[in-house]
């Protein structure tokens, strides 16, 4: 995930209110339209709020949210992930990862390659593997990883030996990623995930940012086994996560 864009212009809106087709989104980020990027991810507004223990992963964008999905390869190798994604100053150990892994992002993704959440059947037809086609949320640990290229993050490998500490819902990926099953509401320019923490507290003193961003399998299958290629907008501009919830 490159923290410079020179395609794109992120200009920061001046008020904290924005007026999109008829809809106002309040708090957290807000940033103008840009024409050169996706209308369907074109990042207009990302906030996260909290009530009682739910904390609820807002994003608005400039066309429909979820209109694009990655084309078919008919293949793991080189196949394409398209994803909306929270960056968050949360420590991973705080959702089951070990303490000071990486970069906590919740991320709502689609890739129609392979299916990435073996617990849960999202098309009801009675195959939990075959639904990675259809938006669905995960919890992934990123860093720096000159292998992706020049200031590109990717999901964090997990290495040979003894694994680490993961999430009970680990859906067995060698990288650090987590699939619980939360589902994603994508209505006209919303994106909106809702997830419970046993201490909402750790939210609730976090910051954030919001993303859209493709990313691609290794060719080889092998680490880095997820890269981030192509960020297609950073509602800061520089990924320094200036949102704070509930404002």
């Amino acid at each position: 995930m490159k923290t410079t864009v020179p395609a794109l212009v992120l200009v920061l809106a001046a008020t904290p209110l924005l007026a999109h087709e008829g809809r106002t989104h309040s708090g957290g980020i807000s940033v103008d339209a840009s024409e050169a990027v996706r209308a369907d991810f074109d990042i207009v507004h990302a906030k996260i709020s909290t009530r009682g223990n739910i904390a609820t992963f807002h994003m608005a964008v400039s066309g429909k949210a979820g209109q694009s999905r990655p084309a078919a390869t008919g293949q793991l190798a080189g196949s394409d992930v398209f994803s909306y994604v929270w960056p968050t100053s949360i420590d991973p150990w705080e959702v089951g990862f070990e303490r000071g892994s990486g970069i906590l992002a919740m991320a709502v993704t689609a890739h129609p390659d392979f299916d990435d959440t073996p617990l849960f059947d999202e098309n009801g037809d009675g195959d939990p593997g075959n639904d990675g086609d259809l938006w669905h949320s995960h919890w992934v640990v990123l860093s720096p990883n000159p292998a992706c290229g020049e200031d590109a993050l990717a999901v964090v490998d997990i290495p040979d030996g003894p694994k680490p500490r993961l999430p009970k819902t680990w859906p067995g990926l060698p990288i650090l990623i987590d699939s619980p099953g939360w589902s994603p509401r994508l209505a006209d320019e919303v994106v909106e995930v809702r997830v419970p923490f046993d201490d909402i507290g750790v939210v609730e003193a976090a910051s954030f940012d919001g993303v859209t961003a493709g990313l691609r399998v290794n060719a080889s299958v092998h680490a880095p086994l997820l890269c981030v290629v192509d960020v297609f907008k950073i509602a800061s501009g520089d990924l320094g996560l200036p949102g704070k919830p509930n404002r």
